[in-house]
């Protein structure tokens, strides 16, 4: 800072001396990004934490002043706090864990006393306490949400510090390379490494990394070994000792993931038989028994089975499905590439062409249009008794549309609809999720995940392609001869075509740089990007430092390929069977189930009419035997249960199924969650239908069989 007393000349002097030195020396470089690390963290935090998260912190803080703090619990939510980067203290989170449930759980008690529900009193009361339990998990499921998402892309982030290390010993330009160039979360974990230092936290860059890797050391330990390898190499004055030392550590996270991965997959057999058995198996069967329960019980309605099946049978299926992705180790993992370049955004709408216009059209309003369409379809028996309470059609074989009817525990009483139109008309109630979600899942995503595999087609090869190119620069050509050659001899590859893109840059004049990023906009990939920025920073010293830097990259590519064809082979048949699962059993054994349930109920309806009809004309002894039969469920709302029960599981089961095999790829979980639950709920509806008719038929003719020797 210049004194206040300076003359003027002496400080026009100092500030033409000090402009002369930020402009020759690299202290501008240095801090201008330091400039930004702040107001980037800041803004990066907003951007890579979920509304629901966001959501969270703000209840957190509104029920924080109640400061309920549980000591045993301190250090844990404090550490998991930290790594998911929330803005809130432990105390904050105790306290919405605890008084946010105690409401709910006394309102709930107060209005089911109101209406005389005793099942929702207790549901009230248990529910309350379990919300407790999981309210208070709720920062350590962040964070371990948050830790596999950055476990997925550990691989990828040792690949580019050591890719940058190699032609540049700079622990702090490579953290930031790292920083630009990988996706949330581990990106914004790195800008806030550097926006420690920029605070004064820390004095030196190792101390904040340091800070960071023991967070990660009891949840893997290879990726902090790998660093402190890296680290090492910055005190080795021999060149080939410091990149022996990075190639190391690049060994180390590869080999470790290998080993994680196999161990993971030995011990995931049993979890996955258990959510099975629980989510699947045992509730559908035992959906076989209930209608029989429930035509000798009047206590229980459908709404009692909604909120087991449709309630809390998914959330502990969620619950035990979170529990085995939180043990999954370091992937190598695919990123959304809209979040690479927003221009792909527009790839999530429908794109209709008109000559050379494109007109984009949000899938919303088609997802919407035939959901409320679906969800009038299914209501219409609802609505059409409601109208006009006497309207029914006989279909065939004494079946009706609607079929509502007098109660037979309570004279006078009108219950229903048993319909067998009804049951089948309720089938669009699981359609309507169909295309209200899956529908909408898929049309946003068919676009951009089409992009991707082109994209990822091109990673495939470029390995080689980047083998050929370091192999021309080393033999002393420049960048603007070599492009075209390897372009030619890859010419029909997609590596061949983005070198020849960047081949057509170049010949009209335009920089490298300029040339590749005009090419990599094309092919939204980080491996593509990280490698291109690369060969720009190490040409500027000699086509020969670009070639050994290609040839280096070539060879992490395809090691880090070899790790992810070792991975997806380890875990081929546990995805297997849980696509089985999600795609045919579960929908093909729900809809043999409904068609069943559809036929005992047909079946204990019609013998309870006869006893009561025999009871009206032949004595008081018909009348006692008619009233153990009840009303029963229609098979209206039975098949509502079952049908959403469906589509939940296939939903919950897809992200479970995604994040064993492919970690944290929300473009991936998207795509599967559209595909699969169109498939499974379309299975599930067209052999419910099809079941349910074949049933009812053969029902009908035993009944009528029955009445026949009856008489």
């Amino acid at each position: 800072m210049t004194p206040k007393n300076t003359p003027p000349e002496m400080q026009a002097l100092i500030e033409k001396y000090k402009k002369a030195i930020l402009e020759n020396t690299a202290l501008t470089s240095i801090e201008q990004p330091q400039k930004i690390y702040s107001r980037a963290y800041e803004l990066f935090r907003q951007e890579a934490l979920p509304k629901p998260i966001t959501l969270y912190e703000k209840l957190c803080k509104a029920f924080g002043k109640f400061n309920i703090k549980i000591p045993s619990q301190e250090t844990a939510l404090q550490e998991s706090i930290s790594i998911s980067h929330l803005a809130i203290k432990p105390s904050d989170a105790t306290s919405f864990a605890i008084i946010f449930p105690i409401i709910l759980m006394m309102l709930g008690i107060v209005a089911s006393a109101w209406f005389d529900l005793l099942f929702y009193v207790f549901f009230s009361l248990f529910g309350g306490i379990a919300l407790i339990t999981i309210l208070i998990k709720i920062p350590h499921y962040i964070a371990n949400k948050w830790r596999m998402a950055a476990s997925n892309q550990m691989v990828l982030c040792i690949f580019y510090v050591v890719t940058y290390m190699r032609h540049t010993s700079n622990l702090e330009r490579a953290l930031e390379f790292a920083a630009q160039y990988l996706a949330p979360p581990l990106s914004l974990d790195f800008k806030k490494i550097l926006w420690d230092v920029e605070i004064q936290r820390y004095d030196t860059v190792k101390e904040s990394l340091e800070f960071y890797l023991e967070t990660w050391r009891k949840w893997n330990n290879e990726f902090v070994e790998a660093f402190h390898l890296i680290e090492s190499s910055l005190y080795e004055a021999s060149e080939e000792r410091r990149l022996t030392i990075l190639d190391k550590s690049l060994d180390v996270i590869l080999d470790g993931t290998k080993e994680k991965m196999l161990h993971y997959v030995q011990n995931l057999k049993s979890p996955i038989t258990t959510l099975h058995m629980l989510g699947v198996i045992l509730p559908i069967l035992g959906l076989v028994i209930l209608p029989l329960v429930v035509n000798f019980s009047e206590n229980i309605q459908w709404w009692h089975l909604a909120t087991i099946y449709n309630l809390i049978l998914p959330t502990v299926v969620f619950i035990l499905g979170k529990n085995i992705l939180a043990n999954r180790p370091t992937g190598y993992g695919d990123t959304d590439i809209t979040k690479l370049n927003p221009a792909f955004k527009k790839y999530q709408n429908i794109l209709l062409h008109f000559g050379k216009y494109e007109i984009p059209i949000n899938p919303l309003i088609i997802t919407l249009s035939l959901a409320s369409a679906s969800f009038l379809i299914a209501a219409s028996p609802l609505v059409i008794h409601t109208l006009n309470p006497e309207f029914d059609l006989e279909l065939f074989s004494g079946f009706s549309l609607i079929g509502y009817r007098e109660s037979i525990k309570i004279p006078g009483v009108i219950v229903g609809p048993y319909g067998l139109g009804a049951s089948i008309l309720s089938i669009f109630y699981p359609l309507t999720f169909v295309f209200g979600i899956g529908l909408w899942h898929k049309l946003r995503t068919t676009n951009v995940i089409k992009i991707r595999e082109r994209t990822k087609k091109l990673e495939d090869e470029f390995a080689s392609a980047l083998f050929q190119l370091g192999n021309r620069l080393g033999d002393g050509l420049p960048a603007e001869i070599a492009f075209p050659k390897v372009a030619d001899v890859t010419k029909g590859t997609a590596s061949g075509y983005f070198f020849q893109l960047v081949s057509q840059k170049l010949a009209l004049g335009a920089g490298l740089q300029d040339a590749v990023n005009d090419a990599v906009t094309f092919f939204p990939s980080n491996v593509i990007r990280s490698s291109m920025r690369v060969l720009v920073e190490s040409i500027k010293k000699g086509p020969a430092t670009a070639a050994q830097a290609l040839l280096n990259i070539s060879r992490y590519i395809k090691e880090i390929h070899q790790v992810n064809e070792r991975l997806k082979d380890l875990l081929a048949d546990i995805i297997s069977d849980m696509r089985s699962q999600i795609t045919f059993l579960t929908p093909v054994i729900a809809g043999i189930v409904i068609g069943i349930t559809s036929m005992i109920t047909f079946i204990l309806s019609a013998l309870a009419g006869n006893i009561t009809n025999l009871g009206e004309t032949g004595g008081g002894t018909f009348s006692d035997v008619a009233q153990f039969f009840g009303d029963g469920i229609p098979t209206y709302y039975f098949q509502i249960v079952v049908g959403i029960y469906v589509f939940q599981l296939s939903f919950i089961l897809t992200i479970i199924a995604n994040g064993i095999e492919n970690g944290a790829d929300k473009l991936n979980e998207r795509y599967m969650l559209g595909k699969n639950t169109i498939q499974s709920t379309t299975t599930y509806a067209i052999l419910a239908i099809v079941v349910i008719l074949l049933f009812n038929t053969i029902a009908s003719n035993i009944v009528g069989v029955a009445g026949v020797l009856g008489k």
